[in-house]
């Protein structure tokens, strides 16, 4: 089994999108990352939903629990404010380079990759030497999948 065999079809969003509009289609879908892409239809990056919540939250909760409990809910609930005006570049966290596979990137070498970089989202990408293009994502919950189905003799 090789990664496109797992790849499928993943909603993603452009690096100069909106922030808010990106935001809604993450909660709308329940993605369990964003997959951002950039003008050429290459990965930008991909950031599990966990990070994106780091807009959130201030610098200095994040270094102290005890000022994490001191924050009110209303506080939290401004994420639509936080995100106005900004394009999803400007709202990720850091930019880091994207989980990305080539198609005859075999499971195990995908499930390593995520589990080093902490991410239940890779890229699946085909290049012909002179153009990348994006084809597809595996997620956690696919590759799991398939792991168990194997395990109980299915396809």
């Amino acid at each position: 089994m090789r990664a496109h065999d797992l790849a499928e079809p993943y909603q993603a969003v452009s690096a100069d999108d909106d922030a808010v509009t990106a935001a809604r289609l993450f909660v709308e879908r329940r993605l369990p990352a964003l997959l951002v892409l950039d003008a050429d239809q290459r990965p930008y990056a991909i950031v599990p939903g966990s990070q994106l919540l780091r807009v959130v939250l201030p610098d200095y909760a994040l270094e102290d629990t005890a000022q994490a409990l001191a924050l009110h809910d209303t506080e939290l609930e401004r994420i639509a404010e936080k995100l106005e005006g900004l394009t999803v570049a400007q709202w990720l966290p850091h930019r880091t380079l994207p989980t990305v596979v080539g198609p005859d990137t075999g499971i195990a070498q995908v499930a390593a990759l995520m589990i080093r970089t902490h991410t239940p989202l890779v890229a699946a990408v085909e290049s012909d030497g002179q153009e990348t293009r994006t084809v597809g994502a595996i997620t956690a919950a696919r590759l799991m999948e398939h792991v168990l189905t194997q395990e109980q003799g299915g396809p």
